[in-house]
């Protein structure tokens, strides 16, 4: 299949149509209304269904499931085009039923839960009836597994649960939660006996898990299964935050260069400042190659599979939060002191940069993976010197070429007159 950098036309249509809602009819309920889609005021829920149901119409809701799964099936490559949209407004995910961390929950019970577990959580789930979370990481262990002690233990017909988990976003507003254990993956509802919200932080939570139980149907999956689980959540899901990253990117590149514009600094406007014009270019260099990045890889995920391009995937997660930094603190910088307050996106870009770089896995154990997973494919030189080294590439291209000087002694004179004058020059 040949390289091709263009979208589909119909596709694009969609596309426009998306951008167009998003920017008409998302962002100004969002500024009015902030957090309506949770509402559950009936005038406000009712702007919202009424919303939400013109992307139902466009079949553009719950987006992210695969077609086996029961979604539209569009693959890593368009979601990803589509979520470049989705993430410039902070409430277009929830509005197209594709928010985390709901996303990635939905995906394991769709691809791994009962058909009764399916009525009772995947459903209302889809339809905005029920909201859940992820609890995953811990504090002693981070996001590493082999660390992880949360623990189920099986008495009678029940699951207890014990343990303590970190960094559960959304966990206090959550109706259900999904909780790994070192055993499985468990549905536990939040207002279970025993599950322990502490006060701080408050987005992020601490769950003490204090003798939990639940009833045995609410393992998802195999048991023992929770990192298979886990993978499958995080793999594709990593490739649709990157292109919302991409979307924060472009609304501070965007507001930095409307900012180089409007303002005057030293008699000219500060735009004509070579620190200011290199600031622009390097922005725009970084979310170029980023999103050349992110899109090739989703291209590979719809052509392979998330494992195979784990190593990609990886590369993507650490390079985004990298360029977030950098894009959002220059646009912060050309902003001046309006750029420190809450009163542009900018302070709360770069502010989130630091957590993108820790969520999901620091990104050092990602450029680990990559280099561990890069490495495989080298072998280490034989002898002393490295393959490009030139005196030993010369003796061998010479050898090459001796039984053509045997030949045509005119061609070894040549040579002859090559070498000569290389060794002169050195």
């Amino acid at each position: 299949m040949g390289w091709d950098f263009s979208t589909d036309p119909e596709y694009q249509k969609k596309l426009d149509w998306v951008e167009r809602f998003c920017r008409e009819e998302v962002e100004p309920l969002e500024y009015v209304f902030p957090y309506a889609v949770r509402s559950k005021d009936p005038k406000i829920r009712s702007l919202v269904r009424g919303l939400q149901q013109q992307v139902k119409d466009q079949g553009l809701w719950a987006i992210f499931l695969d077609e086996d799964l029961g979604g539209p099936g569009y693959g890593q490559l368009q979601l990803g085009l589509l979520n470049e949209i989705l993430g410039r407004y902070p409430s277009a995910p929830q509005m197209f039923g594709a928010a985390a961390p709901d996303t990635g929950n939905m995906e394991m019970l769709a691809a791994y839960g009962t058909e009764e577990q399916k009525e009772r959580w995947l459903k209302p789930m889809l339809d905005q009836e029920l909201w859940s979370a992820y609890s995953m990481t811990e504090p002693q262990g981070g996001s590493d597994p082999n660390l992880f002690r949360t623990h189920a233990v099986r008495d009678g017909d029940e699951w207890v649960i014990n343990g303590q988990k970190w960094f559960t976003s959304a966990g206090r507003v959550a109706d259900i939660l999904f909780v790994m254990c070192t055993n499985g993956m468990f549905v536990v509802p939040r207002e279970t006996p025993g599950v322990e919200i502490q006060p701080e932080p408050r987005n992020h939570n601490h769950i003490i898990y204090n003798e939990v139980r639940v009833p045995l149907d609410h393992l998802l999956g195999p048991e023992d299964g929770a990192k298979v689980l886990a993978q499958r959540r995080l793999g594709g899901g990593r490739i649709h935050h990157a292109m919302r990253t991409i979307a924060q990117c472009n609304l501070a590149f965007d507001m930095m260069c409307e900012r180089a514009l409007s303002r005057e600094s030293h008699g000219k406007i500060i735009g004509e400042h070579q620190m200011v014009q290199e600031k622009i270019a390097d922005s725009y260099a970084q979310i170029r190659m980023l999103r050349l990045l992110v899109l090739e890889t989703a291209w590979k995920i719809d052509n392979t599979s998330t494992q195979e391009c784990r190593t990609d995937i990886a590369t993507v997660k650490f390079t985004m939060a990298r360029v977030l930094r950098d894009v959002s603190f220059n646009a912060l910088h050309i902003m001046g002191s309006l750029g420190t307050t809450d009163l542009t996106p900018l302070q709360a870009m770069y502010s989130a940069a630091p957590t993108m770089g820790i969520a999901d896995g620091v990104d050092e154990v990602h450029k680990a993976t990559v280099a561990r997973n890069v490495l495989k494919g080298y072998r280490p030189h034989e002898g002393y010197w490295p393959t490009e080294y030139i005196p030993a590439k010369r003796e061998a291209a010479w050898a090459r070429f001796q039984p053509r000087f045997d030949e045509d002694p005119e061609l070894l004179a040549l040579a002859e007159g090559y070498k000569a004058y290389l060794a002169k020059r050195r």
